[in-house]
Parts: C-alpha cells; structure tokens; sequence
C-alpha cells in the first residue's frame, strides 16, 4: 500500500493487518474475527510531510491533467489549422482550374470568330474576283466615305488607276 491508500482506505489496512495478524494469533489458539483502524498517528513531524508529499503528488496530477489538456486543445487547433489550410488550398485549385478553363474557352470563342471573319472574308474574295463590278463598287462607296471627312486627303494616281488616302 502507498501513503495515499493508507490515508484514505481505512477499510482495506484493517482487512490488511486482520489477515498479517490471524496466522501469528492461530499459533497461540487465538482467533482473531475483526480489526479496525479508527485513527492513525504518526510520530513527530511524519504526519505534516506525508500531508505535503500528498498536496505534491495531487499537484502534480493536476499539472499532468493540465499539460494533456494543453496538448490536446493544441492537438485540436493544429488539425483545424490543417483542415483549413487544406481546404484553402482546395478551394484555390478549383478557382485556378475554373479560370484556366475560361481563359481556354475565351481563346477557343476568339478563334472561332477570326476563323469566321477569315472565311467571310474568303468567301467575299471569292465573289469579288468572279464580279470585278462589285469591288469597284465598294472602292467608290469607300470614296464617297472618305469625300464625307474633311480631314481626309485623298491621292489619284491616273496613270496606274490606282486611289490611296490619308487621315
């Protein structure tokens, strides 16, 4: 037994001492049937040291309580930290994926345009090139334009047949 059980389990040093003290009492003829501890006293200053070895031994229970609960709330707020920073990260990913997959499709619409711009612009060709008519008809639409901006100097070369303008 420790100091702590003897101070505080009187019951079982009585059954303790009551089973120590039957086999020497049945050599004598003696049966012993009950012991009880009612007090204990302890010589001298014994009584007040075990008292501080017993605050001791709590407080230091106490402190070793306190130190797990520091370590698990630490626990805790490191995991939570974790888990943040995880999904922080997560939610960072899919926000650059999405955009990526913008930008992608943005170039893919751009493309697509200057695709169609180019083919109409063949087509056009096209025409034009079977209908020699129609594109002087649009150089004179051009002209007529330009005649509407005062700003705009316009120069014939006759001889060539050919019109350039500045603004």
């Amino acid at each position: 037994m420790n100091l702590e059980e003897i101070l505080t389990n009187r019951n079982r040093l009585s059954e303790d001492i009551l089973s120590d003290v039957t086999e020497s009492a049945n050599g004598y003829g003696v049966a012993i049937r009950r012991a009880d501890v009612k007090d204990l006293i302890f010589p001298g200053n014994l009584q007040e040291i075990m008292k501080r070895v017993l605050a001791a031994e709590r407080q230091s229970q106490a402190q070793l309580v306190e130190a797990r609960t520091r370590a698990e709330v630490e626990q805790i707020e490191s995991e939570s930290r974790a888990e943040i920073t995880r999904r922080d990260a997560s939610a960072n990913a899919e926000a650059l994926r999405l955009r990526e997959q913008a930008e992608a499709e943005s170039l893919r619409a751009k493309v697509d345009a200057e695709t169609q711009a180019y083919e109409q612009r063949a087509k056009a060709a096209a025409v034009l090139e079977g209908h020699p008519a129609l594109l002087r008809l649009a150089e004179l639409e051009t002209l007529r334009d330009l005649a509407k901006n005062a700003n705009a100097r316009l120069y014939l070369d006759l001889e060539r047949g050919r019109v350039s303008h500045d603004e």
